[in-house]
C-alpha cells in the first residue's frame, strides 16, 4: 500500500518522504533489490528505540509524580518491550507498508512481531528526523498514552502488591477490599472499589472490571502517602 494513505491515517505529512518509505523497508527487501541501493529501517530503528524511551520516561515523570523510581522502570519497560510495540504497529495497520523479501512475505512476515516492533520504532525515529522531538510526543500524546490504562500496566505495575508490601510492614495492619457498587448493563458494566487498611478506608477506584477497580483503589490509597 501507499505510504501516502499512512501519512493520512495518522494526520502527519512528512517533508523527507525517503525517511519514511527507509522507516518501512526490511533487510529482506534491500537483500532481495541490492542494485537498487536501499537502506533497511535497522538505523533508523535504533534511533527510534532511543527516542521512545526518553519520551516514555517523560511521559511517566510527568504524570506519576508520587510513582518511586523503580516503578516506573518497570512501566518504561513494559511500554517499550516488542509485545507493546507490536500492538502499537497493529493499532495503524503498519504491516500491511512494509517492504519485505518473498521470502519473509511468504512465512508471515507481516504479521511477525519483531519485524512490527522494529517498523514502529523505525517510524518514530524518521519522524524525530523528519520533524523533531515535538512531533514524536504530539504523535505518542494524542495516538499512544491515552490507551495506557490500568489494565495495560499492571502485571508490571501492581499497586495492590505494592500496597500489601507498605502494609505488611505492620504486622497488626490488615488490608481489605471490597466492591461498593457496580452499575451499567452486564455488558458494560463499572465497578467502584474501596480498600480498608485496619477497618479505615483508604482508598477508592472504578474500573470495568473488578481487578482494575481494585488497582486503581490500592494506587489512591498509595497516592495518599501512607507511613511506611
Amino acid at each position: 500500500m501507499e505510504l501516502s494513505q499512512l501519512e493520512q491515517k495518522l494526520g502527519i505529512t512528512f517533508q523527507q518522504k525517503k525517511l519514511l518509505k527507509e522507516a518501512f523497508t526490511h533487510s529482506s527487501y534491500v537483500n532481495e533489490y541490492k542494485k537498487i541501493k536501499l537502506n533497511d529501517n535497522e538505523r533508523l530503528e535504533f534511533l527510534g528505540d532511543a527516542v521512545l524511551e526518553l519520551a516514555v520516561s517523560q511521559y511517566l515523570y510527568r504524570n506519576n509524580q508520587d510513582m518511586p523510581e523503580g516503578e516506573m522502570t518497570k512501566i518504561r519497560a513494559a511500554i517499550v518491550c516488542e509485545a507493546s510495540l507490536t500492538v502499537f504497529a497493529k493499532q495503524f495497520d503498519f504491516g500491511q507498508y512494509i517492504l519485505l523479501g518473498k521470502g519473509e512475505e511468504q512465512t508471515g512476515g507481516r504479521q511477525r512481531p519483531a519485524i512490527l516492533a522494529d517498523a514502529f520504532e523505525a517510524f518514530l525515529g524518521a519522524l524525530y528526523l523528519d520533524q523533531g522531538f515535538d512531533a514524536v510526543l504530539h504523535f505518542l500524546n494524542t495516538r499512544i498514552f491515552p490507551a495506557l490504562t490500568v489494565d495495560a500496566t499492571a502485571s508490571v505495575m501492581d499497586y495492590k502488591s505494592h500496597l500489601q508490601e507498605i502494609v505488611q510492614k505492620q504486622k497488626d495492619r490488615k488490608i481489605e477490599y471490597h466492591i461498593i457498587d457496580e452499575h451499567g448493563p452486564s455488558h458494560h458494566k463499572e465497578f467502584i472499589a474501596q480498600v480498608v487498611i485496619q477497618g479505615e478506608p483508604a482508598g477508592r477506584g472504578n474500573g470495568r472490571t473488578k481487578k482494575e477497580a481494585e488497582q486503581k483503589a490500592a494506587k489512591a490509597a498509595l497516592e495518599k502517602k501512607l507511613p511506611e
